[in-house]
């Protein structure tokens, strides 16, 4: 596949425009966030068909079942991490890549772990191209990835059914996760902040809908 990295006035104009409208209206305050969210380009996600979906505060399906995120979901969650500069973070899911980036343009050390083959190597070989290095993995996300735990910050975006313990205990005394937990229809994001070697602080926030999280640790 032939990828066209164009990035002209009209896409960045756009991406103002979002960064603009999720600061505004949808009241994410973090500047860092907002800064990195106008930094990549989504319409490269996306068949050039569809580019001008691109900056639209949806989320878009990318093939095999899942989507690329809603921009406001990604700020969202990226929030909620408070991501500090060399932090090291599991993201769950990887999916298009587009939240990898988010969290690299914040200057995290990103450990990535996609389920799905196709996606997994067309994430890996697109984020390259662009200039994106994350620690590539993949398997059973919701098993988190010990082997190279602990973690500052864990995110997990797709939707659980509980907070898997075996990924508690990839968090650094002091870390936080971030996560969806509900049924298969709505889920309430949920913060987990690791107080201790055995007390956690679990925080519910607003309420969600993401693609499921499948494996061991899950449905």
């Amino acid at each position: 596949m032939a990828y066209k990295f164009i990035d002209n006035y009209r896409e960045k104009g756009a991406r103002k425009k979002l960064v603009k409208l999720l600061k505004e209206e949808r009241q994410i305050e973090d500047t860092n966030v907002l800064e990195a969210i106008g930094k990549v380009p989504r319409h490269y996600f996306f068949d050039e068909t569809f580019w001008n979906q691109a900056y639209r505060d949806i989320a878009f399906p990318i093939g095999e079942g899942q989507t690329i995120s809603q921009p406001y979901t990604v700020a969202y969650q990226t929030q909620l991490l408070h991501i500090r500069k060399n932090d090291k973070v599991l993201e769950i899911g990887t999916g298009s890549g587009y939240q990898t980036c988010i969290l690299l343009e914040l200057g995290a050390t990103v450990y990535t772990i996609e389920r799905q083959e196709k996606l997994y190597h067309r994430a890996q070989l697109f984020l390259n191209k662009m200039g994106y290095f994350p620690n590539f993995f993949l398997g059973d996300g919701s098993k988190g990835l010990a082997e190279h735990g602990p973690y500052d910050k864990i995110l997990v975006t797709a939707g659980a059914p509980f907070v898997p313990e075996i990924m508690l205990k990839q968090l650094k005394v002091g870390g936080t996760m971030v996560i969806p937990v509900g049924d298969e229809k709505s889920q309430k994001m949920i913060t987990v902040i690791r107080l201790n070697e055995n007390d956690f602080e679990r925080i519910e926030l607003d309420t969600f809908r993401f693609v499921p999280l499948v494996g061991d640790q899950a449905w």
